[in-house]
């Protein structure tokens, strides 16, 4: 994997969202990975922090940032950053509702100043509503939406990562809230606060499976639907060398060469779909799939319309040679990390350092135009 350094440092015009200026609060987990597909994106993105929090400038979640250090208790500093606020085009917060007012920085005293600005709110619960104010996780946000009940196996739930809550539910939908705020305020000239909470978009990531249990297709029993583990044609197996593959084999043509490459010419296998059969059919799998090891079952099926794939680790994943082709990895300071992601045709994103920055002189350059 070659260091992308160079390569990925594009003039700061690179980006589709070159020439747009954000303020970010600094915080944690959805807020920042937000903020750096924005500087990836080609914003401008400066990250105010409390005074001596050292930020390591070299962290994927942070790159591309200019890093400002205030102490936000100050009259002095709320006043410069309501000054920088004043030529920014976004805000993104991720504090407990009630703070940024509590600060002189509430949505009504910046808008004031800046009527276009789009004030973007990160939250897991929301704004509003009973558990506001209370404290939580993304393993507590996914809970209350239906998500974390339908993952895992039938003996208890399993948390997915932090993807579904923080970055699915969370970091994702302040990206969309704020890039459509922006789009509307280009045309209205007004600004708006974009109100994303972690439950909301989860909850929102789940309309596929309340419309299929809707439809009848889905019950709220781990492991019995077809696309929760329970259908043996998708799933995960274990290899004879310990390590594991996966197979989505849902359409009917795909299922047919399954059958075809793993030899699987019995009849029992004709029923597809019938949900009965399932468990007794996967553990046929179980055994099959145990007779070789996961590189032998790449060159029978890897490529082929099965929809099969590897199930690499973090460390495998860079080396696979569809992720290399594509470049779906770089390295950057030693440092492996994912690319800037979804691609532009005429306007690449780009990865850029980050770097401190003095507010004072940011407020002067902000103040002379774009």
């Amino acid at each position: 994997m070659l260091d992308k350094s160079a390569a990925q440092s594009k003039p700061r015009t690179s980006g589709p969202l070159a020439g747009f200026r954000i303020v970010e609060f600094a915080g944690i987990g959805p807020g920042p990975f937000a903020c750096m597909m924005f500087a990836d994106m080609g914003a401008e993105v400066v990250t105010l922090d409390r005074v001596g929090a050292r930020k390591n400038l070299k962290s994927i979640a942070g790159r591309g940032r200019k890093v400002v250090e205030l102490d936000l208790k100050a009259k002095e500093a709320v006043a410069q950053v309501l000054n920088l606020l004043a030529n920014a085009d976004a805000l993104v917060e991720g504090f407990r509702p009630g703070v940024m007012e509590r600060l002189g920085l509430g949505p009504d005293v910046v808008l004031a100043r800046n009527p276009r600005l789009v004030y973007g709110r990160m939250t897991g619960w929301g704004q509003h509503g009973p558990l506001a104010q209370a404290a939580g996780h993304d393993i507590n946000y996914i809970s209350v939406t239906g998500a974390l009940a339908a993952i895992g196996p039938k003996e208890k739930p399993v948390p997915p990562l932090n993807l579904v809550g923080d970055f699915g539910g969370g970091a994702l939908y302040l990206v969309v809230g704020v890039l459509a705020a922006l789009l509307e305020a280009s045309k209205s000239g007004k600004g708006q606060v974009v109100d994303a909470a972690m439950c909301d978009g989860a909850a929102s990531l789940m309309s596929m499976f309340f419309d299929m249990t809707a439809a009848g297709r889905w019950v709220e029993e781990r492991e019995s639907n077809f696309l929760d583990g329970g259908a043996h044609f998708y799933g995960i197996y274990e290899c004879s060398c310990g390590n594991f593959i996966s197979i989505g084999s849902i359409e009917p043509q795909f299922y047919a060469l399954l059958r075809q490459h793993a030899g699987l010419s019995g009849a029992e296998f004709d029923a597809q779909m019938d949900r009965k059969a399932w468990p007794a059919l996967k553990q046929k799998l179980v055994h099959v799939f145990k007779t070789r090891a996961r590189d032998e079952w790449c060159k029978i099926m890897e490529g082929t319309d099965i929809c099969f794939a590897p199930v690499l680790t973090m460390a495998e994943a860079p080396k696979h040679p569809h992720n290399a082709a594509r470049e779906i990895f770089i390295e950057r300071h030693g440092v492996t990390q994912p690319a800037p992601a979804p691609r532009f045709s005429r306007t690449p994103s780009a990865i850029r350092d980050a770097a401190t920055a003095d507010i004072a002189e940011l407020m002067s350059e902000w103040k002379g135009g774009r």
